[in-house]
């Protein structure tokens, strides 16, 4: 649903482009030299993301991501938390 893009930038490290408009371009920018940051970054998107997705419509969204979280249960945050150490295993990064 976000439109997240990133690029490598060679000895710079990466950018992470973040909320296409057209006729503007992309919102917000970053620039990570270190991957373990990068991947981080990218996960705290995707978490956001889910919270946003679970809360849409309701109330909840006013409590902001941490409200959202901290109203799932121990369960579902459980759950979502293990996704990263997936996502961590996939991209070959260690936690």
């Amino acid at each position: 649903m976000a439109d997240i893009v990133v690029l490598d930038v060679g000895r710079y490290g990466f950018v992470m482009l973040k909320y296409y408009t057209p006729p503007h371009g992309f919102e917000e920018d970053a620039t990570f030299t270190d991957g373990k940051a990068l991947f981080e970054a990218l996960w705290q998107e995707w978490l956001d993301m889910k919270l946003y997705l679970i809360a849409k419509g309701t109330p909840l969204l006013e409590k902001g991501y941490k409200g959202v979280f901290e109203s799932l249960t121990k369960e579902k945050q459980s759950e979502l938390i293990g996704r990263k150490a997936v996502f961590a295993r996939m991209a070959g990064i260690g936690l």
